[in-house]
């Protein structure tokens, strides 16, 4: 099984919006191919023309690229194997077909959606499997032109074969599967459209894939493709069996199979928050594999020194946010400040910003950026933590101004004003004395003196630090908030 160099391939169907289950099959498949010096192949299947859609095609693509994981063989690139999109393949598909029936390794069958279900409903009512039980398996052709003077259409089914398949799973070793549970399956509907059964072997076969690496779900399906490949190298369509390994559940809240609906599935939501492309691929490597025992972040070149599908674990994986946020944090402490300030970008503008773009102030910015660095999750955080620097006045928040203001904050604000005004402007170390000197008049050490210094400025009671934000905004602002703070609280 699977000699030569590695070909792998990603084939996802273009349907919604890319969900974290799947990039991290994408991810997976693409670090294996990477260390080994191999092949991506990136493969679109989109025959189910019910669902597909040109948009969500685009976001694959475009989701892909911003992750950083690049294949070499696919849409936009091309390859020795097009195209790469099955919608474009159907000739294949129809061919393929045909020699299978002709070789007696597929049959048609007339039964009906009724009949199917009558005789599983017997089956099961006397304990036997309920699959297909091979009515139509050898038909006479008398027989085959009774049913279609009837009016019957038909699909077409794989024979599959009558002992017990077994293989050795990169993941979970080696699996056998018996006859009664791998039952005669459709490849070919009524209408003549090729199912999933069929268009993925066959393409696998004809782009030569060495190792399927992918989810726990489509596990049932292999002893088929196995059954198929086998033919198909009979046949001249295929050089060998892959190799095959199946990636554990990805499970969410409650313990369940991380599904497409749930709200933290969703691709978009981590890259619209700020994650860096480097600390998500982090975490969801850790998704059923993990770096060494005690290390948890790493980058991407390490991720690929490192990756062996033999260590990816069977057990599902667990989801867990405030996991992929923290190491999300780590990494954004790992930029230099320079790409920090670059990256924060977009969340500096409209529609993230909150203040007018003529009030953005790039100097101030890059002032303050290396104190905020060190206190994001996500680059989203970064638009409130900033935003007293670009605003005429801060945003106004009850819950922090009620949580700041008590009583006497009115002669605590008055005293820490005069001593601001009198500080060096120049230096946080000077505002800092200055503020811990009102505080001891007041009989307040610097955490509770500093508090209402804080909501009067930046309208919030957490944020960056206090003394170098009020550096970078200014004696004539700093002043003319604690004002308008007085103001309030006389009123």
């Amino acid at each position: 099984m699977a000699n030569g160099p590695v070909r792998v391939r990603f084939c996802p169907s273009p349907t919604g919006n890319p969900h974290v289950g799947l990039v991290r099959t994408a991810l997976f498949n693409w670090a294996f191919a990477r260390h080994h010096g191999g092949t991506m192949v990136f493969r679109i299947e989109d025959t189910d023309a019910a669902r597909d859609s040109e948009e969500s095609y685009n976001q694959l693509l475009d989701s892909m690229r911003w992750l950083g994981l690049d294949w070499d063989e696919g849409p936009e690139i091309g390859g020795p194997h097009p195209p790469y999109r099955q919608s474009q393949r159907m000739d294949i598909y129809r061919d393929v077909a045909e020699k299978l029936l002709a070789g007696g390794y597929a049959y048609h069958c007339y039964c009906t959606a009724l009949e199917l279900e009558a005789r599983r409903d017997a089956a099961r009512a006397a304990g036997k499997p309920s699959g297909y039980d091979g009515k139509c398996r050898d038909l006479t052709a008398e027989q085959k032109a009774a049913y279609e003077a009837e009016g019957r259409t038909s699909i077409v089914r794989f024979r599959m074969p009558d002992e017990p398949i077994t293989f050795t799973d990169l993941v979970r070793g080696e699996l056998t599967f018996t006859p009664d549970n791998v039952p005669d399956y459709g490849i070919v509907r009524a209408n003549g459209a090729p199912l999933y059964t069929l268009v993925n072997p066959v393409d696998d076969a004809l782009m030569e894939i060495t190792h399927v690496l992918r989810g726990e779900d489509l596990l049932s399906s292999t002893p088929r493709q196995i059954a198929l490949y086998k033919a198909l190298i009979e046949l001249g369509f295929a050089k060998e069996v892959p190799a095959f390994g199946h990636l554990p559940y990805v499970m969410g809240e409650g313990n369940k199979k991380l599904s497409k609906r749930d709200p933290q599935a969703s691709l978009n939501l981590y890259r619209e928050r700020g994650f860096l492309p480097e600390g998500l691929i982090n975490y969801l490597s850790l998704l059923g594999w993990s770096f060494s025992a005690d290390e948890d972040i790493f980058s991407v070149a390490e991720l690929v020194e490192k990756f062996d599908i033999a260590d990816v674990n069977a057990n599902p994986a667990r989801f867990d946010l405030k996991k992929a946020e923290a190491i999300n944090a780590d990494h954004i402490r790992r930029l230099d400040v320079k790409a920090f300030t670059e990256a924060c970008g977009p969340w500096l503008r409209a529609p993230h910003a909150n203040w007018a773009p003529e009030q953005f102030d790039q100097e101030a910015w890059e002032k303050i950026a290396p104190y905020a660095q060190t206190r994001v999750t996500v680059l989203s955080d970064i638009t409130a933590n900033v935003d007293f620097l670009f605003r005429d006045a801060p945003v106004e928040d009850e819950a922090s101004w009620a949580k700041a203001m008590k009583e006497g904050s009115d002669a605590l604000l008055r005293t820490a004003r005069e001593k601001l005004e009198s500080a060096d402007w120049s230096s946080a170390e000077s505002l800092k004395n200055a503020v811990l000197a009102a505080g001891e008049e007041h009989g307040l050490k610097l955490g509770k003196a500093q508090a209402p210094v804080r909501v009067a400025v930046t309208g919030r009671t957490v944020g960056l630090p206090l003394f170098e934000s009020l550096e970078i905004l200014g004696r004539e602002k700093t002043l003319s908030r604690i004002d308008a703070a007085l103001a309030k609280l006389a009123a």
